[in-house]
């Protein structure tokens, strides 16, 4: 699991390998990742965005972005947590991820970047 804290919200990750598969006579490694997001700070937030780079051993690079987090723009009360599960697909074995997510203080009104730590995608097989 990697964690970073930003601005007081907490950000822990973990990832777990699903599998592989052929699609258009390419392989694709499957990989699940859960994140939790906890608000340690005194004021109440809101997640509207998320920024993703995911970066595959063959030096691809695939940038995703949009409104909230599987289709949510959570809201979090001091010490309040929300966490969900997303995937992505590499055409390696193993990789990585990181990014960050916008977002709103409700008391100061102010938006404000909360990072995603880099974390590994890493096949159990793999050799890195």
């Amino acid at each position: 699991m990697v964690q970073q804290i930003t601005s007081g919200i907490k950000i822990s990750v973990e990832t777990t390998f699903e599998g592989s598969f052929y699609k258009n006579y390419k392989i694709q490694y499957a990989f699940g990742y859960t994140v939790t997001i906890e608000n340690q700070s005194k004021d109440s937030v809101q997640l509207n965005a998320r920024h993703w780079e995911i970066m595959d051993a063959l030096n691809n690079v695939e940038i995703v972005t949009g409104e909230g987090v599987i289709g949510k723009k959570p809201v979090l009360k001091p010490g309040e947590s929300h966490t969900y599960t997303s995937g992505c697909l590499l055409g390696s074995p193993f990789g990585a991820m990181h990014g960050h997510y916008d977002m709103i203080n409700f008391t100061t009104t102010k938006k404000f970047q909360v990072t995603i730590p880099t974390f590994k995608l890493s096949a159990p097989f793999a050799i890195n």
